[in-house]
């Protein structure tokens, strides 16, 4: 990450969670013991025959550490455990910390904020989740990532859905915390996650207040990704026979 032009970073930034993506794919694979080399995406920082190669021999020494670390645990654990959740979430977790340095390193405080409130967003989920499958503080503990404005510990304190809501009601995930009690009851779980994506996409519109600068590249990419997205919801409901309404509703906010 040393001496990268600032374009570099934040495109970096973005091709990130391919790595872990593959990392994940790749550790899975080897357990097995199959080929998942069809499943390997090209959008990543590092060729991923390169890296499945590293992974499989344990070469990560090249690597960015958080993300060495990441893949040499998450191997071990899936080994230890027969766990594949296990493994996705310690590489989860490295993912969220990796890209708070790389914000932290920007020194942009635009897109240190969109990476907070992905990790907000990505927490709230979470929790929400746990919290409806009945499960404890230990399994919460483990699904929770690094890096938002949320520190983890009051998420953990929380004792009900609504003491949980209340924490994001100041934020710019007010909308989704309305909707995180009836998610968690069992219902309303569409509209709670759509209002989780659609703040992050909201805040994104900002960029579009500036006409020159890392913002409006920040920006540009959050949109490619999320038309991509919204792509692929159309697609995929059309195929399964999902009616147009149902899929319209479905949409995110675009931030473009």
């Amino acid at each position: 990450m040393d001496r990268l032009a600032p374009e570099s970073l934040y495109v970096d930034a973005f091709r990130m969670k391919y790595d872990y993506h593959n990392a994940k794919t790749v550790i899975k694979a080897c357990a097995m013991e199959t080929d998942a080399s069809r499943l390997l995406s090209r959008s990543g920082r590092f060729d991923p025959e390169s890296l499945s190669a590293d992974i499989t021999d344990e070469k990560l020494s090249d690597y960015p550490p958080i993300f060495a670390d990441a893949v040499i645990n998450a191997k071990s654990a899936l080994a230890k455990t027969s766990n594949p959740q296990t493994a996705d979430l310690i590489l989860d977790s490295a993912f969220f910390a990796e890209l708070s340095a790389f914000a932290e390193a920007s020194g942009n405080s635009f897109f240190a904020g969109y990476v907070k409130l992905l990790a907000d967003a990505a927490n709230l989920k979470s929790a929400v989740r746990t919290l409806r499958m009945g499960k404890g503080d230990v399994f919460m503990e483990h699904v929770l990532v690094p890096g938002g404005s949320v520190d983890c510990d009051r998420i953990l304190a929380a004792k009900d859905a609504e003491e949980l809501a209340s924490l994001f009601l100041t934020g710019r995930l007010v909308s989704a915390a309305g909707y995180a009690v009836e998610a968690v009851s069992g219902s309303g779980m569409t509209k709670f996650e759509k209002a989780c994506d659609n703040a992050v996409n909201m805040y994104l519109r900002q960029a579009g207040l500036i006409s020159y600068g890392p913002e409006t590249l920040v920006a540009y990419l959050a949109s490619v990704e999320n038309e991509i997205t919204a792509a692929r919801m159309i697609l995929t409901g059309k195929l399964s026979g999902v009616d147009g309404a149902v899929i319209r509703e479905r949409l995110r906010e675009l931030n473009a």
